[in-house]
């Protein structure tokens, strides 16, 4: 089956093919830095890392490039209030940015080009739009002009004459129309700037991803991708740009993900409901992040709040619950371990289907569905407290080589199995206001009741663990307890 990409720019699926195949070119519009980013900035990180991973594996190969946006007026305005310089401001939150990104646990981007070191392409591509008269100058600064680029609004599905009659009038009367903007913006006194030949200034944020991208690919990308919110106009504003400038076709397919809501509403700091990736990932795991984004399809909204958050330590603690067992038994030793012959063609079912289901635009939650079957599978067949023999093992080499084949996709399910569920027993324990001490005298009390044959007492003490959220699983070598997920 071939895979198939949403076109945001064409509005229905596609059959994905290159421009130069094997090679794909991928960009996605990274951060503004000059804060912490919050966890809705994260969401296309994490799906196109995905995007790229599936890529390779039906065997492209993926240069992607994801940029920092270094100059800005959030940037400059917050440096200001901090009395930085804006591009100390601007190092300082990249490097924050790192941190974050590494915490994910995702494989780094071939390119993470800053606009302040393509400032000459930038000036570049500038002069080139006004040799080919699709841009002006007045007065410092070099304006696009849409009316001399007749395929404005084709991305976006935008009228320029109905954009037009609803823009405010007067707005801008360096503007030859209202819906002109700004590609070299002249520099206001003790502000940044760099040299151009219209005198200092600084890039208009649109020019600057046209401007990174035909220096790393050249003429034309295969895949451009970003939230949902940048189509208009950042993306149509570039479309304008890059064509207006080679005359070529720009983008082969556009992909867009949609927002992360928060209660119900939209993020944002007027709302005062952003929480950013650190303040997430100090109270849960990045597993937790990783799993809310992908069992969302990345074109749905959806909604960032504790239900996500707990359906996601619960679907994570059945997916690690069953591995930390396989993995317990695969520490047994047995000669010539194999593959289980009937429980590999339950993997091989399954594979099949997230094969359909990726190729299918990316159907993410059809992945989970399949995923969860295989665990269903692997608890019916192997259970705790079993004798280590071929057959378990072999049960529990398939299935383990299954899950992390899957999840090394989405870059979920690499921890340590049984490390991981203490973690997230933890973090539950922690929500729950239960201490951990009083779990293992509880679980102790009950084990040494059975030992003593006394049931009653027993039953007692599993129905109170139960009432307090936790399950346990007698096994001949002791009592097992975890968190009900």
């Amino acid at each position: 089956m071939a895979l198939n990409i949403y076109n945001s720019q064409s509005k229905q699926l596609e059959e994905f093919q290159p421009l130069q195949p094997p090679q794909v070119k991928m960009y996605v519009c990274g951060p503004t830095v000059y804060d912490f980013l919050h966890v809705g900035n994260f969401r296309g990180v994490v799906f196109f890392n995905l995007v790229r991973n599936w890529l390779e594996t039906l065997g492209y190969k993926v240069t992607y490039a994801l940029n920092f946006t270094d100059v800005d007026d959030k940037i400059i305005n917050r440096a200001q209030e901090k009395g930085m310089s804006p591009a100390d401001l601007a190092e300082q939150y990249i490097a924050e940015y790192k941190k974050d990104f590494a915490s994910l646990g995702l494989r780094p981007h071939d390119f993470n080009p800053k606009v302040t070191e393509h400032m000459d392409d930038i000036r570049s591509m500038v002069s080139s739009l006004i040799e080919n008269k699709k841009a002006y100058e007045v007065q410092g600064d070099v304006m696009y002009s849409i009316q001399a680029f007749n395929g404005y609004g084709k991305l976006s599905g935008r009228n320029p004459d109905d954009l037009i009659a609803g823009a405010r009038v007067g707005v801008d009367e360096k503007k030859q129309s209202p819906l002109d903007f700004a590609l070299w913006k002249a520099a206001k006194p003790g502000e940044v700037s760099w040299p151009s030949p219209w005198g200092p200034g600084r890039p208009g944020w649109h020019i600057e991803c046209s401007a990174m991208i035909h220096k790393i690919f050249g003429d034309q990308i295969d895949i451009h991708g970003g939230g949902m919110d940048l189509i208009f106009p950042h993306h149509e504003n570039e479309v304008a740009q890059s064509e207006g400038c080679t005359g070529k076709h720009f983008v082969k397919y556009w992909m867009h993900n949609n927002m992360l809501n928060f209660g119900g509403q939209k993020m944002s700091k007027s709302l005062g409901n952003l929480v950013t990736m650190r303040e997430f990932l100090e109270q849960n795991s990045a597993e937790v992040y990783k799993w809310i984004i992908l069992s969302v399809h990345y074109r749905s909204l959806t909604d960032f709040n504790e239900d996500a958050t707990h359906r996601a330590v619960s679907g994570l603690g059945r997916v690690y619950s069953a591995l930390a067992m396989a993995e317990g038994y695969l520490a047994g030793a047995i000669v010539d371990m194999k593959v289980d012959a009937g429980f590999e063609n339950i993997t091989a079912e399954a594979w099949k289907k997230i094969e359909t289901a990726l190729n299918d635009d990316f159907a993410t939650p059809e992945v989970f569905a399949a995923i969860f079957e295989v665990v269903r599978q692997f608890n019916n067949q192997v259970r705790r407290g079993m004798k280590v023999n071929p057959a378990v093992q072999g049960k529990s080499l398939a299935f383990h080589q299954f899950v992390k084949k899957v999840g090394a996709l989405m870059s979920l399910f690499q921890e340590p199995a049984q490390e991981f569920l203490t973690h997230l027993d933890e973090l539950l324990l922690k929500k729950m206001n239960l201490e951990r001490s009083r779990v293992e005298a509880l679980v102790a009390e009950r084990s040494a009741a059975r030992a003593a044959k006394d049931f009653p007492r027993s039953d007692e003490l599993r129905a109170e663990l139960t009432a307090l959220g936790i399950s346990v699983s007698d096994t001949p070598e002791g009592s097992f307890w975890e968190v009900t997920k």
